[in-house]
């Protein structure tokens, strides 16, 4: 979102991350802007059972991790690498220095901000108040726009795991398998070679 080099010369420093590897932690103070270079990375909570719920999933040349950076308030949620990935960190003064001196960057933080509020204020009232196929689709049209997932000659492939969905929409994987199946036999969705397409 921020080119590299800009933030480069505001001091970011380049890190690498195993998968599996924590990036930050649930309650600790943010000291850092994140910024995706490759790889993916996961926010999540989990419950007392020790049940995962994915806040967010990220990719790259996307950030994360900003709300609690500007409040000064502890992290509500883990941050994980799905996979070995490679982000940017930017100390916190460095940071504000950044968007003080380039206000259009500072639209663009507001801008995908704003995007992320949208999207939990949606997928809140369909957690809430829609059967498990409305809330599978829901989440894979806004992977669509969101995320964007790349579109071959079978449609749009979701990244998505089973599990991740799953996460992300508060609904066990059985459902979510079952949803999908539902889905494919209307002919909302393909699966090909155990791949999901919109």
């Amino acid at each position: 979102m921020i080119a590299v080099e800009l933030l480069e010369k505001y001091g970011a420093i380049k890190k690498s991350f195993q998968k599996n590897d924590s990036i930050f932690e649930e309650g600790n103070l943010p000291t850092y802007y994140y910024q995706i270079i490759s790889g993916e990375i996961k926010m999540c909570n989990y419950n007392d059972d020790g049940r995962e719920f994915i806040q967010g999933i990220f990719y790259k040349e996307q950030s994360f991790g900003e709300p609690p950076l500007f409040l000064n308030q502890k992290y509500p949620a883990n941050s994980i690498a799905v996979e070995d990935s490679q982000i940017l960190l930017l100390p916190k003064s460095s940071f504000t220095k950044l968007l003080e001196e380039n206000p259009v960057i500072s639209i663009k933080i507001i801008e995908n901000l704003a995007q992320r509020l949208y999207y939990k204020s949606v997928m809140a009232a369909e957690i809430s108040t829609h059967e498990p196929e409305h809330r599978v689709l829901k989440l894979i049209d806004h992977g669509i726009a969101y995320f964007n997932f790349q579109k071959e000659t079978n449609g749009y492939l979701i990244n998505f795991t089973r599990q991740q969905i799953g996460d992300l929409t508060g609904l066990r994987v059985e459902t979510v398998i079952r949803a999908i199946k539902a889905l494919e036999k209307k002919g909302k969705l393909k699966i090909i070679n155990r791949k999901v397409y919109r």
